[in-house]
């Protein structure tokens, strides 16, 4: 198995109608001689993946995903307090019926469960942990959505403002070198943090994606200038 930790705006496979789009399959695909995806995360999302590196573990491990006998967490910053510190979604998620690559809450959409533990509140933002039971297109977006929420940065489920200092610091400067501000954070901030499966040999296994550096500043100037 190789474990990667995919970049925010990468895909997992490639993109038959756009091939520049860079994918993490056929970036491996030039290190190794047969690679396996076993999963995938929105382009959007950064994090962790996991591919096979041979048939049988490709087959072993796509089983584990489809019987749910996979631990996954993601966290996420989401825009406003949550009201509550923890629960469970269970709502099934659609295709949009008229803006083509979006989903939605519906009655004739799939089975789809979400957990939710809140795990540092911010003015303005909530650092959540999420567990995904069934693994639905944009599924924590969509469920959050439906909750009255959204993840800082997700134009197709809320908005594409980003988090600047200046909405943070009292009396924030630009610097004399910067001619406008760069944002803290620009892009959709959901990260598949880790995933517990046995391997091929029984054995318990937790496989862990540190959160990307432009989320961990986020953290830290919400942490100095936004405390709850």
């Amino acid at each position: 198995m190789i474990a990667i930790n995919k970049p925010s705006g990468w895909l997992s496979i490639p993109d038959r109608h756009d091939p520049e789009i860079p994918s993490i399959k056929t970036w491996l695909e030039k290190k190794y001689t047969s690679i396996y995806i076993i999963h995938r995360i929105d382009r959007d999302t950064s994090g962790l993946m996991l591919f096979a590196k041979n048939a049988e573990a490709h087959q072993y491990y796509n089983q584990l995903f489809e019987k749910r006998a996979v631990e996954k967490k993601y966290h996420g910053l989401l825009l406003g307090a949550l009201s509550q510190e923890h629960g469970t979604i269970e709502q099934p998620i659609e295709q949009h019926p008229s803006i083509a690559g979006k989903m939605r809450v519906g009655r004739s959409g799939k089975p789809s469960i979400t957990h939710f533990k809140v795990v540092e509140r911010f003015r303005g933002f909530t650092w959540v942990e999420f567990g995904i039971e069934t693994g639905r297109t944009h599924q924590i977006r969509v469920h959050m959505q439906d909750m009255g929420y959204s993840l800082l940065c997700d134009p197709l489920y809320g908005t594409a403002q980003p988090l600047l200092l200046s909405s943070l610091k009292k009396k924030f400067k630009l610097s004399k070198a910067d001619e406008e501000e760069r944002p803290l954070l620009n892009r959709l901030a959901l990260h598949a943090y880790s995933i517990e499966l046995k391997d091929l040999d029984n054995k318990l296994l937790k496989i862990v994606a540190p959160i990307s550096k432009d989320l961990e500043v986020a953290l830290m100037q919400l942490r100095k200038h936004a405390i709850a």
